[in-house]
């Protein structure tokens, strides 16, 4: 996850250099604790957040015996994974209690993509077996209200709103109504947002909690904006009392310090992380799992969840027996990318496989280039005929150039394309010599 690229490798750096005794000595864990305070500090934790994970871990690492399996570098990494595990909290859970529909308040400063992820939102819902309705209750940004419109078509998720005619607090009761017209059991009310928080803002709100009783309050913070999201988390509890941050453009290159001390400072759960622009690139938050990404020890169940979710369980047996009988042709090669594209971004993907990001440390994955990359691919297989993509050995020079042309690539790029292609059918034979259940379904 690039926004804790940095402090990441900051603390793999930290845990390598500690000494190798039976016994964590308090000297060694001096040391190591000096450098994972900077370390925290310089990635945007607030102070006291850093002051008392450090005085925690200092408690349990101080003549803590080392266990057989584990060395002190690891003994250490242990024990600031737990305490980054307390730091962060409960898992993100969404609390649905009592009569449906089931209001949810969307609440945020202008920019920090609240109307996108009201719909990120509202699509997870529906994959977990509720039917979402959508509250335009946004009348003050130009195109707000279209925007979640068009994402309502997309998505195939109804959206309500009379166009700004009546008051946002008379908006979203009337789109509550809608909601039990519909047989809706949950409303999302994209509500209004201003470039800083002021008193007509907090007033609207709190008037439309009043009169909806929404059963959470999330507030959707943008995690680039570091330690002032920690400050608008705290101005927007305090007038209307928040159940739940949600923290988005954890892409991007911000420093982390704002998800690892906003549930300290506040009190409020994180339950939700906004990891890409697409409708669903939203992952539910699970503190264990970001703590392991953190250290650099990958997060194979998140990887797992994101394998179930692209590939479809029929394609993915249908490919297994084509692995097995060696059928696997470039057709097959080309829809196994597409599952894999729709995963998300390689570089996050391989940040979830344990170790890789150690492997790779000092190695920037272009995400463009990348992406670039792909695209050609598809494009190269798409210029086949059927015929060529089944059985790629008919592929001779004139066939080669036409490829080419058709994919707006050179021949040159055409045969590297097909030189992967061959290495991977050797690899999948080796396997199929040993045990191809060892292989990956999404490999």
């Amino acid at each position: 996850m690039p926004m804790f690229e940095s402090l990441s490798q900051k603390l793999q750096n930290v845990f390598a250099d500690l000494g190798k005794h039976g016994v964590l000595r308090e000297s060694d864990v001096k040391a190591v604790l000096r450098e994972i305070r900077l370390a925290l500090l310089e990635a945007d934790v607030n102070y006291k957040v850093v002051k008392d994970f450090v005085a925690r871990v200092r408690e349990k690492a101080v003549g803590e015996e080392v266990s057989r399996a584990l060395n002190p570098a690891q003994q250490v990494v242990k024990i600031v994974h737990q305490e980054l595990i307390t730091t962060l909290g409960e898992p993100g859970r969404l609390e649905l209690k009592g009569k449906a529909p089931y209001v949810i308040m969307l609440v945020g400063l202008q920019g920090s993509g609240k109307t996108t992820t009201v719909a990120k939102l509202a699509l997870h819902l529906r994959s977990t077996g509720h039917y979402p309705l959508m509250v335009a209750a946004d009348t003050y940004r130009p195109a707000a209200i279209k925007q979640l419109e068009v994402l309502g078509r997309q998505l195939d998720i109804p959206v309500y709103s009379d166009y700004g005619k009546t008051k946002p607090p008379d908006i979203c009761r009337a789109g509550v109504n809608e909601a039990r017209n519909r047989g809706a059991d949950v409303v999302l009310l994209d509500t209004a947002g201003r470039l800083q928080i002021d008193d007509a803002m907090m007033a609207e709100l709190e008037a439309i909690r009043d009169k909806v009783h929404p059963v959470e309050v999330l507030l959707v913070a943008d995690a680039m904006t570091g330690q002032e999201a920690v400050h608008i988390a705290e101005g927007f509890h305090q007038r209307v009392g928040l159940t739940g941050l949600i923290l988005t453009k954890v892409d991007g290159d911000a420093r982390g310090g704002a998800a690892i001390s906003m549930r300290a400072v506040t009190g409020v759960p994180i339950k939700f992380l906004g990891t890409g622009e697409k409708v669903s690139a939203l992952e539910q938050f699970y503190p264990d799992r970001l703590a392991s990404r953190i250290l650099g020890k990958g997060d194979v169940l998140s990887l797992i969840e994101k394998a179930e979710a692209a590939y479809d369980q029929q394609q993915a047996e249908e490919m297994e027996r084509k692995l097995r009988q060696g059928q696997f042709d470039l057709e097959d090669f080309l829809n196994n990318l597409r599952q894999v594209r729709k995963m998300g971004p390689l570089d996050e993907l391989m940040g979830m496989v344990p170790g890789m990001e150690q492997l790779l440390r000092g190695q920037k994955i272009d995400r463009a280039k990348t992406e670039a990359e792909l695209k050609r691919t598809e494009a190269i297989i798409l210029s086949m005929t059927p015929l060529e993509r089944h059985n790629p050995r008919i592929l001779n020079g004139s066939r080669k150039r036409r490829v080419a042309a058709g994919s707006g690539t050179t021949v040159q790029q055409v045969n590297q394309l097909l030189s992967q292609y061959r290495q991977m059918r050797k690899l999948i034979k080796r396997m199929n010599q040993g045990k191809l259940r060892g292989l990956p379904r999404f490999f």
